[in-house]
């Protein structure tokens, strides 16, 4: 707490602190209330000490228990106790601080905590355990019986329970500045509410004609509620001060019993344990209640913003209701206003009639099976637009197995199908451009080879026929040196028309490199093959008869297919007989061998 005073003066400091502290109080309350064998009903001093070794630098502790020592002794002497008693009753409270000091350290580390249900319920135990502890040393050192014990270990309990807790949180709180962000209206509310407590504890117990003990317990639970933990022990110690204090001049319901005074006693400690151990758990309780529900509507609020930046919405179907809830991005989805009613049989209905049988499917397959599902469709939004979504989600079962609802996710992936689909255009596109030949929009070399290759193993394992045939424009060399490159480049082009358009639609032309073709020709026996041919060649040969540029003809060399191993044997066949056909003397067909 006090961090810019030298080692010495802070000493000196906890040291003065202490043994005022415990002097006053220790004195008020064996002047105050005392019961039985000369023991108070609460005794303040061992919550008050024991809140500031909690508080206190490790290395002042020794000094604050001579200090302790020197004011308890000093406080019971002066109450009456003799020396040798005042000392005993001195050690006792030493040992209850120490044992109580180490229980917490072990418990809770360096910091207690009061905002949490576990760590009171420690706290609360260190604290039973060492007044159990202490009750035993000093009825052992003054040779007391079984109700010097019971009365010691229950005053001293109430004394660190109802004293201890308030010190701590309000030293902390001020040494934190945590008042600084506390609001004046909140700060009214507090000094309100624990005014309140006082009064009403004192109307209850200044009278004794109505039994309105439960009233000050009603002012608690409100502080509770408000305040939080800090509520709850502030106002338990008002309650406890107020009822102890006019109960020992014999006001209120409980003096008012008739019984002993050690009954009456007993009969308030039980009732401030009673309300301390209804208050502070419910005080810690509300602490967690509402950082869970803070924490909660943080998670919502994330959970919306990231369901709106990935278009993704959550819904959930009540199989035994057969209701629907969407969250908001779901509405969005749908292009409608969030929160407008919507049923089963709406959102299903959204989807294009050649989607919903299959999204109806898949669920009801889903709750059959209980399996996760996907499925993607169309949907037709409120505004009449078209929308691409998909879905993710699980069945929820019941204590059966059985399935009681289906939740699931739906996400707008419109755009990513878009992309898919330009992406797959593009590729296509790409594939067309890198699989034709730029000059007369055949296939070209590479493409032919892979489709050869592809047929010929069909070939192979299904035992249908095939051919290959090559060909290439006579004296190409010639028309190319007579009317140039682009003459040439014509008479290529139109040499791959005649021929593509003499073949059927599974058969293909391409492009095999500067004036030279491949066909090939699926499964075409040897005559077959040999008769598309020559109509090829006879095609080419009427163009060019036509008068429509330089007249050009073709050599063609035909190869059937014999289980070549791959389409470089079957090409190569075909290659010799169109050089064959080209010594023979041109514009023929020459068979392969």
């Amino acid at each position: 707490m006090i961090r810019s005073l030298s080692p010495r003066v802070e000493a000196v400091f906890w040291f003065l602190l202490t043994a005022t502290g415990y002097y006053l109080l220790a004195s008020l309350s064996l002047y105050a209330t005392k019961g039985a064998d000369n023991i108070a009903a609460v005794w303040p001093p061992s919550g008050y000490f024991l809140a500031l070794l909690l508080l206190m630098p490790d290395r002042v502790r020794y000094a604050a228990f001579a200090a302790m020592a020197l004011a308890s002794v000093g406080a019971n002497i002066s109450g009456g106790v003799s020396p040798l008693t005042a000392t005993a009753y001195t050690v006792a409270n030493a040992v209850e601080a120490t044992i109580a000091l180490l229980l917490i350290r072990r418990f809770e580390g360096a910091e207690m905590s009061f905002m949490a249900p576990r760590a009171v319920g420690r706290f609360c135990v260190a604290t039973l355990s060492a007044s159990a502890a202490s009750a035993v040393v000093a009825t052992a050192l003054t040779a007391n019986g079984p109700d010097f014990f019971l009365s010691w270990m229950t005053t001293v309990a109430l004394g660190m329970l109802i004293v201890t807790p308030p010190i701590v949180m309000l030293a902390r709180i001020v040494g934190s500045n945590a008042l600084h962000n506390v609001s004046t209206a909140m700060k009214i509310e507090a000094v309100g509410l624990l005014t309140m407590a006082a009064f009403v504890t004192g109307a209850s117990f200044a009278q004794s004609e109505f039994p309105v003990t439960f009233l000050p317990c009603v002012a608690v639970i409100v502080a509770s509620y408000r305040l939080g933990p800090f509520g709850a022990a502030a106002g338990m110690l008002i309650v406890a001060a107020i009822a102890s204090l006019l109960t020992a001049q014999g006001q209120g319901p409980i003096a008012a019993m008739n019984y002993s005074q050690k009954v009456e006693v007993l009969f308030l400690q039980f009732y401030l344990v009673t309300m301390l151990f209804i208050a502070l758990p419910l005080a810690a309780l509300l602490v967690v209640q509402r950082r869970l529900a803070k924490r909660l509507e943080q998670s919502n609020r994330w959970l919306l913003q990231a369901e709106a930046a990935a278009l993704v919405g959550h819904w959930r179907v009540d199989l035994k209701a057969w209701t629907i809830q969407w969250s908001d991005q779901t509405y969005r989805v749908h292009g409608l206003e969030p929160g407008v009613p919507v049923d089963v049989d709406y959102s299903v209905a959204q989807y294009l009639p050649e989607d919903r049988a299959k999204v109806q499917k898949v669920l009801t397959e889903a709750v059959r099976t209980g399996e996760p599902f996907v499925y993607q469709g169309r949907i037709k939004r409120a505004d009449g637009g078209i929308r691409h979504v998909r879905s993710h989600g699980s069945i929820e079962k019941g204590r059966r197995g059985k399935a009681v609802a289906i939740f699931g996710t739906v996400q707008d992936v419109t755009e990513t199908v878009e992309n898919a689909r330009i992406l797959e255009s593009a590729r296509s596109a790409a594939e067309r451009v890198a699989n034709t030949d730029m000059l007369t929009g055949l296939p070209n070399r590479r493409h032919t080879l892979a489709i050869l290759d592809q047929v010929l193993c069909e070939a192979r394992q299904q035992g249908t026929p095939l051919a290959v045939a090559i060909f290439d424009i006579d004296h190409f060399k010639q028309i190319n040196d007579s009317h140039g490159h682009a003459t040439g480049d014509d008479v290529i082009r139109r040499v791959g028309q005649r021929a593509k358009a003499s073949l059927r639609e599974e058969d293909l032309v391409g492009r095999f490199g500067g004036e030279e073709f491949v066909c090939i020709l699926r499964g075409r026996s040897a005559l077959s093959a040999e008769l598309v041919a020559e109509r090829v060649r006879k095609a080419v040969q009427t163009d060019s008869e036509s008068g429509d540029g330089p007249g050009a003809t073709i050599s063609i060399g035909l190869a059937i297919f014999a289980d070549e191993e791959t389409p470089q044997d079957l090409l190569q066949r075909a290659d010799k007989a169109l050089y064959m056909a080209k010594r023979g003397g041109r514009n023929r067909l020459q068979m392969a061998a």
